[in-house]
C-alpha cells in the first residue's frame, strides 16, 4: 500500500505542477497559489463539516499548522529561483528535499534493506536527470542557489510534517483543511505585501475566469496528493515513501511531452527510465 499511496502522490504532484506552470503563463504565480488553496481550503472544509473531522482535533495539528507555514515560503522560494534560473539547475536541485523525509526514517530507526537502498539511490538519480539538469552554459548566481536549497529544505519539512499530522482519515481531513488556511493566510499576505510594493495580482484583463476550473484542479490535486503521501508515510517506511512520492518531476516532464510536445532530451529520457527502475526495486523491496 506504501507505493501505491506514494506513486498517486507523484502522479498528483507532478500534474499539478504541470497545470500551475501553465497557468503562471498567464497570472502571477503567488496569484495562483492563492487562488488554489483557497478553492482547496473550501472543499476541505465542506469534508471536514460532512465528516464531523473537527472531533479529531489535538496537538497534532500543531504539524499540520507548521506544514502550512513553511509551504508557501518553499514554493515562493523556488520560483524565485526558477525566475533567475537557469531552470535546468534549478529544477534538479529541488529534488533534494527528500533528504529530509529519508533523514527523519533514519533518525526513527528505519533500516532499508540492500535493494531498497539501492532502489532509492536509482531513483534519486533519475528523477535528477529527468529534470534536465543544465551542466553547462549560463552562469548560476549564488541566489539562485541559495533560495532552491531553501525551497527544498521546505518541501522536504513538509513531507515529514504532514505525516506526523494524524492517525486517521477524518483526521487526515482536519489536518489538511489547517495545514490550507495556514498557506492561505500566508501567501494571502504575501500577496498584500506585493501589492502595497505595486506588484500586480491579477493580469491587466483580470481574473480570467475560464481558469478557475484549472485552478481548482491544482489546488485539489496539491491536496489530494498530501493526504496520499500522509497514508503512504504510515503504512510503511518514510524512506520508501518519500522517495516514491519525489518521482513527481518524471510526471511533470511526461505531461510537457504529452500535452504540449515537448521533445525530452536524451538526460531526461534516460532519467524517467532510472526513476522507473528504482520505483520498482522500492515497491519489491
Amino acid at each position: 500500500m506504501t507505493a501505491l499511496f506514494a506513486l498517486a502522490t507523484s502522479l498528483l504532484w507532478g500534474l499539478a505542477d504541470f497545470g500551475g506552470g501553465l497557468l503562471t503563463r498567464r497570472m502571477p504565480a503567488l496569484t495562483v497559489v492563492v487562488v488554489s488553496q483557497t478553492i482547496a481550503a473550501a472543499v476541505l472544509g465542506a469534508l471536514v463539516v460532512a465528516t464531523g473531522g473537527w472531533s479529531e482535533a489535538g496537538p497534532r495539528l500543531w504539524f499540520a499548522l507548521a506544514a502550512g507555514l513553511v509551504g508557501p515560503v518553499a514554493l515562493l522560494s523556488f520560483y524565485q529561483a526558477l525566475a533567475l534560473g537557469p531552470m535546468g539547475v534549478v529544477s534538479p536541485l529541488a529534488t533534494l528535499s527528500v533528504a529530509v523525509p529519508i533523514g527523519v526514517g533514519l533518525v526513527l530507526g528505519e533500516r532499508p534493506g540492500l535493494l531498497q537502498a539501492a532502489g532509492i539511490a536509482v531513483a534519486v538519480l533519475g528523477v535528477v536527470l529527468a529534470g534536465g539538469p543544465q551542466l553547462r552554459g549560463a552562469p548560476v548566481q549564488r541566489q539562485a542557489i541559495l533560495l532552491t536549497l531553501v525551497a527544498a529544505l521546505g518541501f522536504g519539512t513538509v513531507f515529514a510534517l504532514i505525516a506526523e499530522a494524524s492517525t486517521t482519515v477524518t483526521g487526515l481531513f482536519l489536518a489538511l483543511f489547517v495545514q490550507r488556511l495556514a498557506n492561505v493566510v500566508t501567501g494571502g499576505a504575501a500577496l498584500y505585501i506585493g501589492m502595497r510594493r505595486g506588484a500586480a495580482a491579477l493580469p491587466d484583463e483580470g481574473l480570467p475566469w475560464r481558469s478557475v476550473p484549472a485552478l481548482a484542479f491544482v489546488g485539489l490535486a496539491d491536496v489530494a496528493a498530501n493526504g496520499t503521501y500522509a497514508l503512504a508515510a504510515q503504512h510503511g517506511p518514510v524512506t520508501v515513501a518519500a522517495v516514491l512520492a519525489s518521482l513527481y518531476p518524471v510526471v511533470t516532464a511526461l505531461a510537457a511531452r504529452g500535452f504540449l510536445s515537448e521533445r525530452l532530451r536524451p538526460v531526461q529520457a534516460a532519467g524517467a527510465g532510472l526513476a522507473l527502475v528504482g520505483s520498482v526495486l522500492l515497491a519489491t523491496g
